[in-house]
């Protein structure tokens, strides 16, 4: 049993997802069971608007799982948890502020030292305790961890042996007694039975905790993989609070969902971006050691070429079932070749099909512009350009670059694009006589 328990305090970015990716890739190539956990206990942050986007960007990307489990509606469940464990002096009450902790923090890094709680409310009288309750304080809760070191074999890292020594107890219930995610986590695996997590390198002290954790409530210890994060070309690690990254900004840009896939699936590790597969091909040839322990760098550049080559490839049939549009083959067969995304194919669409109109006119020589007009072909057809302009250039003297591009633009507002041989197959003569009619003026 694998699962992806992403907290709904953002949309999901390009690291999240790879995350789900591997653990629903490794489900699948071995017959295991995949589901959604939301961990939405954050009840400040957690918004029923990022729950509905992952689900969303989920099925978008043809990830698919076998139950939905909200953390929020198993409290009861941790409530046991937490008695349980303070019954058996596994978790103990810390009385300090945020401003306090903050302070002792500061004090120790000042002095060259980790910036380790230093366990004073562990030296706490149960009198002092007491007290300290009476007079309204409320205490959290931290996870005792004893002077050992965790071992584990990491899945992608190999051994791991991670002292307790060089941690703070973590904090694993809040003042109001509800549960933080180390413990949360840990709970919700045992009772759904999760065999193996794999997640980012950030979370290996966490894990160390939760081995602990796993072993005070006697529940079986899931297989875990750290593979490294994933940054961004400057270095900085992805943020759910930047739009940036996030899976929805590359839906509006109409970036296939399986160029992502490929993309994420294959990053970090040395296999071709090259090639697309889709998402059986991907589970069926998965092998998780293949991922480099290695930091790795997304560059949306990168997705922006991958997904060029890739439309450059696609037939007609699979365009308008992939991004549900109604292109015609002549048309895709046109301008596939100078796209790098489906929006750049549906701004085309819209130029040859409607009324196209320049915000600032082209400017052009007496009597360019009549001239123009008087060799406009009778019929459109693959010769109608090459015609066009050979008679516009014995009739007035201009370079043929410059005519060709001064015309592209008139035609279609930009220097570059498709074959005019071919675009201008696409679209009316009469259409193509209003835009020089009014995308263009000559001089006075």
């Amino acid at each position: 049993m694998l699962r992806f328990a992403p907290s709904p305090t953002g949309f999901l970015h390009m690291g999240n997802i790879r995350v789900a990716l591997v653990n629903y890739l490794y489900a699948k190539k071995n017959n295991l069971n995949f589901f959604l956990r939301i961990d939405d206990t954050d009840q400040e942050r957690s918004k029923t608007e990022f729950i509905e986007s992952i689900i969303e960007d989920l099925k978008w990307l043809g990830i698919h799982y076998k139950k939905v489990i909200k953390q929020s509606e198993r409290i009861s469940k941790y409530k046991e948890i937490f008695d349980f464990l303070k019954s058996k002096n596994f978790i103990y009450p810390c009385f300090e502020s945020a401003d306090e902790l903050s302070l002792k923090r500061k004090i120790l890094l000042k002095q060259g030292k980790p910036p380790i709680y230093d366990r004073t409310s562990l030296r706490l009288k149960k009198s002092e305790i007491h007290s300290l309750i009476q007079s309204g304080k409320r205490p959290h809760w931290r996870l005792k961890l004893d002077d050992e070191t965790i071992e584990w074999s990491d899945m992608i890292h190999g051994k791991i042996i991670f002292s307790n020594l060089s941690v703070s107890d973590p904090v694993v219930f809040r003042s109001d007694e509800m549960p933080l995610f180390t413990i949360t986590s840990v709970v919700d695996d045992a009772d759904t039975e999760v065999s193996h997590i794999f997640r980012g390198d950030d979370h290996i002290t966490n894990t160390a905790a939760q081995i602990k954790l796993f072993k005070l409530i006697d529940a079986k210890i899931p297989e875990f993989g750290h593979f490294p994060l994933i940054k961004s070309i400057s270095g900085q690690g992805l943020s759910k609070r930047s739009d940036d990254f996030s899976v929805r900004q590359f839906r509006k840009q109409k970036v296939s969902q399986l160029v992502l896939i490929n993309y994420l699936q294959k990053i970090g590790t040395n296999q071709s971006f090259e090639k697309i597969d889709d998402m059986k091909t991907l589970y069926k040839n998965f092998n998780i050691n293949n991922f480099s322990k290695n930091s790795v760098f997304f560059d949306p550049n990168d997705i922006e070429r991958i997904n060029s080559k890739y439309l450059k490839n696609l037939d007609i049939e699979t365009v308008k079932e992939t991004f549900n549009l109604d292109f015609e083959n002549k048309f895709w067969l046109i301008i596939r070749s100078n796209i790098n995304s489906i929006e750049e194919a549906k701004e085309w669409f819209d130029l040859v099909k409607n009324d196209f109109l320049i915000e600032n006119k082209i400017i052009l020589k007496k009597p360019l512009k009549s001239t123009i007009l008087k060799f406009i072909p009778e019929k459109v057809d693959k010769d109608f350009w090459s015609v066009w302009t050979n008679k516009i250039l014995e009739n007035f003297e201009i370079k043929p670059k410059v005519l060709y591009i001064t015309l592209r633009q008139i035609l279609t507002g930009k220097k570059y694009g498709p074959s005019m041989n071919d675009l201008l197959t696409l679209i009316r003569k009469d259409e193509i006589i209003k835009r020089v009619e009014s995308n263009c003026e000559e001089e006075d």
